[in-house]
């Protein structure tokens, strides 16, 4: 299907409990941490509901929370890697599972997990307070529709282009979601659409860098990726460092 990037209102999902069959608990190790991660057993079972079928015949929807993607391990590595400053507010956008979320939370920052999918939502939550932390909000929004009360100096995304489609609503929305001065890190695993990212960028007046990343479960295949640092562009003349370029794997 091809649909227009604006729908006529928002679409708000929820995937419906009774698709989700059993729930796995997976313990998640990112550098010398580990967290707790309750996720479906079986993600391609919930592609079979009446209600799911339903979304995709409406609006393209289909359930990409239901999987642990490695971009969201390369996310959670570059988060607990940084210093952060304590109560920071964060906001991850398209959280699913919520790991980056939750290693944000980790890191001292206050959490916003948004997501366009309900049950998406009841998880992210549901894990951070597994791993013992309450210091985050949620909320449910449709990219296309960007909220006008929600801002936080960092936002934070992984493997959100899965299709052309949803990148310039992304990028729109990153630009809404960003406080004055405010910093945007995604990380993606190269898919194709990754190349129409890095033109709409610049075309939406901001400005990135980008680092190579690598995860994987421990002792499995590990992905590339990259972690892309994204700010409002200058204007010429003023000088304002992003940091360096990184070349070496992570």
């Amino acid at each position: 299907m091809n649909r227009e990037l604006t729908a006529q209102r928002p679409s708000m999902p929820e995937t419906p409990m009774d698709s989700l069959g059993g729930i796995t608990r997976e313990e998640v190790f990112i550098e010398d941490r580990s967290f707790l991660i309750d996720r479906p057993a079986d993600s391609e079972r919930i592609l079979d509901h009446p209600a799911i079928r339903a979304a995709f015949a409406a609006d393209d929807y289909l359930p990409y929370w239901a999987d642990l993607w490695p971009a969201a391990r390369m996310m959670a590595k570059a988060i607990v890697r940084e210093p952060w400053t304590a109560g920071q507010q964060a906001i991850e956008i398209g959280c699913g599972l919520g790991l980056p979320g939750i290693a944000a939370l980790a890191a001292g920052l206050r959490v916003t997990f948004t997501d366009v999918d309900a049950t998406a939502l009841r998880f992210a939550a549901n894990n951070a307070l597994l791993n013992g932390f309450d210091q985050f909000t949620t909320r449910q929004i449709d990219w296309r529709y960007p909220p006008k009360d929600l801002q936080a100096d960092l936002v934070i995304g992984s493997d959100l282009i899965f299709e052309l489609r949803n990148v310039v609503p992304l990028v729109q929305l990153i630009k809404r979601l960003m406080a004055p001065g405010g910093v945007c890190w995604l990380t993606d695993q190269d898919r194709v659409p990754s190349r129409a990212l890095r033109e709409t960028l610049p075309e939406q007046g901001l400005e990135f860098t980008t680092q190579p990343m690598r995860a994987g479960k421990p002792g499995g295949q590990r992905v590339k990726g990259t972690l892309y640092k994204i700010r409002e562009a200058q204007p010429i003349g003023c000088i304002r460092p992003l940091g360096p370029m990184n070349h070496t794997e992570a």
